[in-house]
């Protein structure tokens, strides 16, 4: 009997992370039979799949409202082996849960992720001024706390409703209807090259000095490489010690993109290919 795969992600069932899991299902990218391994956090994620407990995970990586997620990028700096192999972005789309039978009128709580909450506070203020907030660790755990009490509601995906025998009162309650968020497929080995690629870097200094960025931006002009996100971090060594993210368009091994790398390795303390893989 042939085994089937495990997918680690953000439990439980029903959080924007299981839903970017399902879309890299749909596409073809994993396959459809598979383990499901719901993780509390990013960072068991990540140790799930290093340590072999699961041979995918999927983790967000860029909100188009709140920027990179930095706990995402700092594993893949500092702590994990795993590569990206692919990306999906998903419209995120925020939904009120009630429990089955409840109303609005029955509602002293609001229960969500704080990424939840803050992404609807205009909505929350205009119908809901008076209720406590509660914070989840997740909106999917918020949602399963709103069908078992009818005094609250939850901020969440709609998955989550419909996973948790929730009712969806309202959909689309967030402030800003263009927000999308970015997911990445994790994994070791080579991704898929299939269409245009992008390539994710972690550019660590030697020394940090005055135009130091500017060198680095130099040798992707010179090579021709388009860059698509630049992102500083704290290397975590001492106060004002930076290493830089970098995503470029093309695969690692595109002549003119491993010209460019190639050079950066001459002149930085280390260039980490942290995946190369088909663009979303």
């Amino acid at each position: 009997m042939t085994r089937k795969p495990t997918y680690a992600f953000l439990g439980p069932a029903g959080t924007w992370t299981d839903q970017a899991l399902r879309s890299f299902v749909a596409s073809g990218q994993l396959e459809p039979e598979y383990d499901e391994l719901p993780c509390e956090n990013m960072g068991d994620i990540f140790e799930a799949v290093d340590r072999g407990q699961a041979d995918y995970g999927v983790v967000p990586i860029e909100n188009s409202l709140e920027g990179p997620v930095t706990t995402t990028l700092d594993a893949f700096a500092f702590t994990s082996r795993a590569e990206i192999l692919g990306e999906c972005v998903l419209d995120i789309h925020q939904a009120l849960i009630l429990a089955p039978g409840a109303t609005l009128g029955d509602v002293t709580t609001i229960a969500s992720h704080p990424q939840g909450v803050g992404q609807c506070r205009r909505w929350l203020h205009k119908h809901l001024p008076d209720a406590q907030v509660r914070m989840a660790s997740s909106t999917a755990a918020a949602a399963q706390m709103a069908a078992a009490d009818k005094s609250i509601a939850a901020i969440a995906n709609p998955l989550a409703a419909e996973l948790c025998g929730a009712v969806i009162y309202e959909e689309a309650i967030e402030d800003h209807l263009s927000s999308q968020t970015r997911f990445v497929l994790i994994g070791n080995g080579a991704a898929a090259k299939e269409g245009p690629g992008k390539t994710t870097l972690a550019l660590f200094l030697k020394a940090d000095r005055a135009g130091a960025l500017n060198m680095i931006l130099s040798e992707f002009a010179y090579a021709g490489v388009n860059l698509t996100l630049v992102q500083s971090r704290p290397t975590k060594r001492e106060l004002g010690d930076y290493m830089f993210f970098v995503e470029i368009e093309g695969y690692a091994d595109e002549p003119h993109v491993r010209v460019a790398l190639d050079c950066l390795r001459l002149k930085l303390r280390q260039v980490k290919v942290i995946g190369s893989y088909p663009r979303a």
